[in-house]
């Protein structure tokens, strides 16, 4: 019996990993006439360093000004992929990525689904903290599938301004 998914979240941050994966969920979406969730999740520790100590009110809004256009466009081309637009939600949060992916944003959305990349954009953050997709495939609420692979070198977006 295979196992029908009702409500699928993708996280997305930026990297080509990741929008491999969300090119996976939404054929997944499709396939099981699910609600797909697309996820950013702003990690504000990561942003300090950057802007010199100083994350104002100024810098949070740039940011998530930013992040919301990414998800305008992702959200147009998985409804161009053929999910319909009621279908695709987009979501901002901030907090630390492992604990709103495994856990809080399943909470209120109830997923019954996690598709992520294997890698995502910070290097030396998976080396100080350990990967993202490593805890989350540990802790979930829920199922987990990690994605590895682009069977036809292809991704959503092909110019990401987050990079």
């Amino acid at each position: 019996m295979l196992q029908e998914y009702k409500r699928i979240l993708a996280p997305v941050d930026g990297s080509d990993e990741a929008e491999i994966a969300l090119k996976k969920a939404t054929q997944i979406a499709i396939r099981n006439h699910a609600t797909l969730d697309v996820l950013d999740v702003l990690d504000t520790r990561q942003f300090v360093g950057a802007y010199g100590g100083m994350l104002t009110s100024d810098v949070i809004y740039q940011i998530t000004e930013d992040t919301q256009d990414y998800l305008s466009r992702l959200q147009k081309e998985i409804v161009k992929a053929g999910l319909p637009k009621d279908q695709v939600k987009v979501h901002i949060r901030f907090g630390d990525p492992k604990t709103v992916i495994a856990m809080d944003f399943l909470k209120d959305y109830h997923n019954d689904l996690i598709i992520l990349g294997s890698t995502g954009l910070n290097a030396v953050e998976r080396l100080l903290v350990g990967s993202v997709s490593s805890y989350v495939t540990r802790t979930a609420l829920t199922d987990v599938i990690v994605v590895r692979t682009d069977l036809d070198n292809k991704t959503i977006v092909k110019s990401n301004p987050k990079k």
